[in-house]
């Protein structure tokens, strides 16, 4: 038997070679493919592949499944059903039909899946891998020893690109898309440039996905799952598939190529570099790339699942209580005392609103009343802690400035009330005469600020003497028609007094004051 051996490589290398024998592709006794016109690809650190021409393939084919595969030196593969009588052999051939230059030997040619149960014989040709030795060198060393310290992963996109720079990549453009899980913006496109020198980091929002200029890129191409994309475009008459290819043209480009980037929870990201180098890449440069993906993602996976966690926190629990769950108190009873001014804001007639607009138009309008509380707090100061059915719990903690703690408080709960009325002028006739409107209940004092629940179900809040007592002054605000109602130890000059107030629940009488509008 002839010893048939790839071509020794020092970098990663691709090679097609004619098999000097017939080859066979069977499923147990049938026979898919014959032919003496096959060729061998050979493919660092990759088993040897058959490729038979398609018009040597014996048995009926599919239309395309859809699914594919991308590799930076073949292309795009399209998969194909083996239809046998009586049995289908799913996804079980492969084929590139825009083979890229590295590969054009197997252009027209098609692969069977092993894991199809499909074997191939060789006849009197042994197949043998050589020797691809260890991956190496700058970019390698960097991974492995001290990407680990990158802070940002804006520092981590700029070192990665100036690495692939000291590994002889002439790589003129990188760009990483990483998608995030935010409220209001779709995910992160960290830029590089040689000409800048430096990393810009780009927010798109949620409108990204029906920009045309998205729609039509090869980012959505690659985040759908379907494949990558490898452009030549050094040739002024080539005929690009996207608008961005004929850009980067202009600016000098010569190669272009976007990867998926996976994370290991099958997130699809994108990673794209340009070259302006008159060869483009070699297929060492990106084979270097190809093989230290897996690497870069983890990297990258990490930022982002932190980034996610902190969002998540902050959407959930708000910023400074999200920062001390990432700090660390993640246990019952973790947190402090503290003074602060506790705000209850509740929307009025939420019953008869919801009779009146319906269901999704009144959701609507909650959205935009916690809308307007939120803005009102963050404005002066605090934060909202939680959403109650149809109230808003906020903190505005005192620090070493209790005074304004209680200015902050009052600030916002006016500030609530001017937004109010500008939503209902807004909504006019939908309202169908009900009012929008709300009862706020304002105190200060020490609370405890931090997680009460069960052993594995927490929640982080306040509670305390002035939390209950905020609750209770929006309660009695409701009904003597008062928006909002603080305690005695506000600034009430102007306001109206209240007297001696008993409160549900309430141990003690409190002395209270209301802003002088009325519902």
């Amino acid at each position: 038997m002839n010893t048939h051996v790839g071509p020794p490589s020092g970098a990663y290398a691709i090679q097609v070679q004619p098999l000097d024998d017939t080859a066979t592709a069977q499923f147990g006794d049938i026979v898919l493919a014959r032919s003496s016109r096959a060729r061998v690809m050979y493919e660092t650190r990759l088993t040897p592949t058959v490729y038979f021409p398609r018009e040597d393939v014996l048995v009926p084919l599919s239309d395309e499944t859809g699914f594919q595969t991308f590799c930076p030196f073949k292309g795009t593969a399209t998969y194909h059903d083996v239809l046998l009588p009586g049995e289908t052999l799913e996804k079980a051939v492969w084929c590139y039909g825009r083979a890229l230059p590295e590969s054009t030997d197997i252009e027209g040619y098609v692969g069977f899946m092993p894991s199809a149960g499909v074997t191939v014989d060789t006849g009197a040709v042994a197949l043998e891998q050589p020797d691809d030795g260890n991956i190496n060198g700058p970019l390698v060393d960097w991974l492995l020893r001290e990407a680990w310290a990158c802070k940002t992963p804006e520092i981590l996109a700029q070192t990665l690109a100036e690495k692939m720079k000291a590994s002889g990549i002439a790589v003129s453009r990188m760009s990483i898309l990483i998608w995030s899980l935010h409220p209001q913006i779709a995910g992160k496109n960290y830029l590089w440039t040689h000409a800048a020198g430096e990393v810009t980091t780009y927010a798109p929002s949620y409108e990204i996905y029906d920009h045309p200029d998205f729609i039509n890129s090869p980012l959505r191409h690659v985040s759908r799952g379907l494949g990558g994309v490898r452009q030549k475009i050094g040739v002024e008459t080539e005929q690009s598939d996207f608008p961005v290819i004929d850009d980067l043209r202009a600016e000098g480009a010569t190669d272009y190529v976007a990867m998926p980037l996976p994370f290991s929870d099958g997130q699809m990201n994108v990673m794209t570099l340009a070259s302006d180098h008159p060869d483009g890449f070699t297929t060492a440069n990106l084979g270097l790339i190809f093989e230290c993906l897996a690497i870069i993602g983890r990297y990258f996976e990490v930022f982002n699942q932190h980034e996610n966690a902190r969002t998540l926190l902050e959407t959930y629990v708000g910023p400074r209580a999200g920062a001390r769950v990432l700090g660390g108190e993640i246990r019952r009873g973790d947190g402090d005392e503290i003074d602060a001014a506790i705000m209850f804001s509740d929307l009025r007639a939420s019953t008869r609103l919801e009779t009146q607009l319906g269901r999704e138009a009144f959701l609507t309008l909650l959205n935009r009343f916690f809308e307007t509380n939120a803005e009102a707090v963050a404005a002066h100061g605090g934060e909202v802690l939680k959403f109650i059915g149809d109230a808003v719990l906020a903190v505005f903690p005192a620090g070493d400035d209790p005074d304004a703690a209680r200015r902050n408080g009052l600030a916002a709960a006016q500030d609530i009330l001017a937004g109010l009325e500008r939503l209902a002028a807004e909504m006019g006739a939908d309202l169908g005469g009900v009012e929008c409107n709300c009862a706020i209940g304002i105190a200060y004092g020490r609370v405890m600020y931090g997680n009460i629940g069960s052993r594995d179900r927490l929640d982080f809040t306040v509670i305390g003497h002035a939390a209950n007592v905020a609750a209770r002054l929006g309660d009695h605000g409701k009904t003597v028609g008062h928006r909002v109602v603080v305690t005695d130890d506000f600034d009430h000059d102007g306001m109206i007094p209240l007297g001696q107030l008993n409160l549900h629940n309430v141990t003690e009488t409190v002395d209270a004051f209301a802003l002088p509008e009325r519902c």
